[in-house]
């Protein structure tokens, strides 16, 4: 049986950095989320649509966040006992969002995406992202699917989402943030998917699903890519 303490870990196996601390009550923030979700803003006109008039409040609230000594983590539990750690990283020189997925019986986490000035990902696909989001799964930061939506986004890119994937999103953004016009932010976050652009997910004659995103860990050509045995337990455990 899983419990609190492997959920909500005081640290993760082969990840160094914290302290972790555990803080659910982030995710009832709005300017949480739109700190959150800005490395997905590129252009003018998505950045308007995330802020708003809230653009200095969000700010400041995004000072204070990196300012804390503690790092606020948060966690999505998966089937058979993985979870997704979403870990914020307040090094005063290099902060940044970790993306990281383990299990219990595994001796090391394996990174699946990084969010700070050297961005690695994406590390999802849509289905996978849909998949943690909706598994309703108990125990984690948060049972709700529109906050695991929104938390895990910035880890997501796609270049073929489903018709329905924008009011989706713009159901996620209506519930947890404060914006004006989710349907259309919604749709210019879908179309530039944050740093590295949506990427092309395939089973590559593999068996289990890569992509061939420039900056990804999942991309078996590049030199810094996950060996084949790592690639496949990561599919194999975010597997829809």
């Amino acid at each position: 049986m899983t419990n609190s303490a492997d959920l909500h870990p005081a640290r993760i196996p082969g990840y160094d950095g914290g302290p972790l601390t555990h803080q659910p009550g982030l995710l009832d923030e709005p300017h949480f989320w739109l700190g959150h979700l800005y490395s997905c803003v590129q252009s003018e006109e998505a950045e308007e649509l995330l802020f708003g008039a809230d653009c200095d409040a969000a700010a400041d609230f995004q000072r204070r966040l990196w300012e804390r000594a503690e790092w606020p983590t948060f966690t999505v539990p998966l089937a058979a006992d993985h979870r997704l750690h979403v870990v914020y990283r307040t090094f005063t020189d290099d902060t940044g969002t970790d993306y990281l997925l383990h299990h219990p019986d595994w001796d090391h986490a394996e990174l699946l995406a990084r969010d700070d000035g050297h961005f690695m990902g994406p590390g999802l696909s849509w289905p996978e992202l849909i998949a943690a989001a909706d598994n309703a799964l108990p125990g984690g930061s948060t049972t709700d699917p529109h906050a695991r939506l929104l938390l895990l986004l910035p880890a997501f890119g796609d270049d073929e989402v489903p018709d329905d994937a924008v009011d989706r999103l713009a159901g996620a953004l209506r519930a947890r943030t404060s914006v004006d016009d989710p349907g259309p932010l919604a749709a210019v976050l879908l179309e530039g998917q944050g740093a590295p652009g949506p990427a092309r997910w395939t089973a590559a004659g593999l068996g289990f699903s890569v992509n061939d995103g420039e900056y990804s860990l999942r991309n078996p050509v590049n030199r810094f890519a996950l060996s084949a045995d790592r690639l496949a337990r990561v599919a194999n455990a975010l597997a829809t």
